[in-house]
Formats: C-alpha cells, structure tokens, sequence
C-alpha cells in the first residue's frame, strides 16, 4: 500500500527526476488514462485522479520538499497531524479533519491568569477594607470550543460550475456545501457551530478547498483556457466540430481558411466571478496533419504554398 501513496510510484519516475521528467511522465498517463478513453474501465477514473493528485504534489516545489523530508504524505496533508493529541478523524469528499491545535490562528486555548490569582486570593478580590484595594474582576464568558479544519479537494469542472460538494464532519454527519462565487484554491468556507464543544458553545469547522487539475482545462483569472484539435480540412473547408466545456459538448463552427493559433471566445463558459456573471472559455485552435503524411503529400504533389507566411517577421 505504500507505494499507492507514493507521487512518484503512481508517476513511474525516481525521486531524482527532474522537473520535465515529471512532466513527461504525466502527460503520458493523462493521455493513457483520461475517462474519455477509458469508458469501459472504471478504474482508469479512480488511477488518473490519483496521478493527477501525484504531479499537483510534485510539480510544486515547496511541497515536493516537504514530502522529501517526511512532513506531509501523498495527499499533501501532514504525515503525522494527531500525534499525541488524540484528534479526530473525518473523510468525505477527500478531505481529512485536524484538531485546530494544528492549524495557526485557529482558536488555540489560552490561558487567563486572572482566574489564578483569584483562585490564590481566595477568590475575594476584596476592596479597600479587605487590605488588597482592588475591585474583583469580572469573569471572563465560557469559551467556545476549538475550531476543526478539513481540506476538501474539488474537481476542475466543479468548481468552475459551483456544483454541490458533499463533506462529512468529524462528528460523522454529512453535508452539501454549495462553493462561493469566485471559489479558487485556497478559498477557506466557515462552518457555524461545526467545530469541537466547549463551555461557551461550539467552535466552527474550517473548510479549505483545494481544486483538482485538469486534463485539458486551464484556469486564466475567471476564463477556462484550452487547447482544440481540428483537421486539416476543417481549417480549410470549415466544419461544426464538438467543443467541450465546463458544463458539457457544444458545436463550435470553423470558418473556412481558419488558421492554427485562432483563438475562439465562448461567452459564459468560465467560472464565476466574486461580483457576479461568469467569464468566459477561450479557444485554441490547433490544426492536426493526418498520420498517413504519404497521402496528403501525394495530393499535394505539384502544389506550392506562395504566400511566404513568414516575411513578416523580416526573414
């Protein structure tokens, strides 16, 4: 099971590779095992998000050192969060739960010296008669309990679209969390009452997304970026070809004489933004020659491109 967890067991390179070696050996298992090729095969899904999570983790270079060293695990959560402090665990959604002890500035316990003093005096705070001249202090309020943070990974196409996501708490109850406007990674979502239970009332959960890459999507701001392939031919002669899109296939139409590098604008195809609407998905238009190169060229044959394409750039 340990080399499940292992980036680069999962990536089929040693821990000596190189950033393009990791690349390289992503792409290669992306393209193997993207759910698109892969309908009849269940597990192709389950292995391409996990190398997928595999490259995310070592394509950062801070967290590639991290793991190195031991501090996190294949996930990018720490490799030991509970050690002597009993906390809890929590699945759902991919996410794990910490006791907010782990996590800097998420309600650590403190103390108040005051209730020492009290409590040395007798708990008196008598006044000028008493000798000490002081008034009693108020008691401080109950405290609430400590806040619980949980890392919820959220799929590409997901976040863009503000699909539901459903966690489950460290309690064992589940819920459906519906993403902010202008969600990205990083985004922390606060959970009222979700935390651990103190004298004062309970603490809050903290909810930490973390978005999942993409196969062929890429986020630009609040536009979804990618990469199409078209024929020969479609450029030439124009077509309808199907695009995809964060919320699914749409027809896009080639002009005919439609050049590689055209870049196509679908408006409202990318993720929403914080003060409303959504932006957009842009088009890369990529012409594709066909494998059997003899054929064209043979249809080609006495033909010749005189357009010099290239004088503008001076040579």
């Amino acid at each position: 099971m340990a080399a499940a967890s292992d980036p680069y067991a999962l990536l089929g390179v040693s821990r000596t590779a190189t950033e393009s070696d990791i690349k390289s050996a992503y792409r290669k298992l992306a393209k193997e095992l993207h759910p698109d090729r892969n309908k009849d095969n269940p597990d192709a899904a389950d292995r391409f998000s996990k190398v997928t999570q595999a490259y995310d983790l070592l394509s950062d270079k801070e967290a590639r050192a991290r793991f190195d060293r031991g501090e996190i695990d294949g996930e990018g959560n720490p490799a030991h969060p509970f050690a002597g402090q009993g906390g809890f665990s929590g699945g759902g959604g991919g996410g794990r739960t910490y006791r907010s002890q782990d996590f800097e500035g998420f309600g650590r316990a403190e103390m108040d010296l005051g209730d020492i003093f009290e409590g040395l005096f007798g708990g008196g705070g008598r006044g000028p008669q008493g000798g000490f001249g002081q008034q009693r202090r108020p008691s401080a309020p109950p405290r609430k309990g400590a806040d619980i943070g949980y890392r919820l990974r959220v799929p590409f196409t997901d976040a863009a679209t503000r699909a539901d996501q459903r966690i489950t708490l460290a309690d064992g109850k589940t819920i459906d969390l519906k993403l902010p406007a202008g969600v990205e990674d990083g985004t922390q979502m606060r959970l009222k009452g979700k935390g651990e239970q103190g004298p004062g009332g309970a603490g809050d959960g903290i909810v930490t997304i973390a978005i999942d890459r993409h196969a062929f999507f890429r986020r630009d701001g609040d536009d979804v970026r990618m990469d199409l392939p078209i024929t020969l031919d479609e450029a030439v002669e124009g077509a309808k070809v199907r695009c995809p899109t964060v919320d699914g296939p749409v027809m896009l139409t080639i002009k005919p004489g439609t050049g590689g590098g055209t870049v196509m604008r679908l408006g409202g195809k990318g993720f929403t933004r914080k003060s409303g609407g959504r932006g957009d998905q842009l088009v890369n238009l990529e012409i594709q020659l066909p494998d059997d190169l003899a054929t064209l060229a043979k249809r080609l044959e006495g033909w010749k491109d005189t357009s010099e394409p290239r004088s503008k750039l001076g040579v």
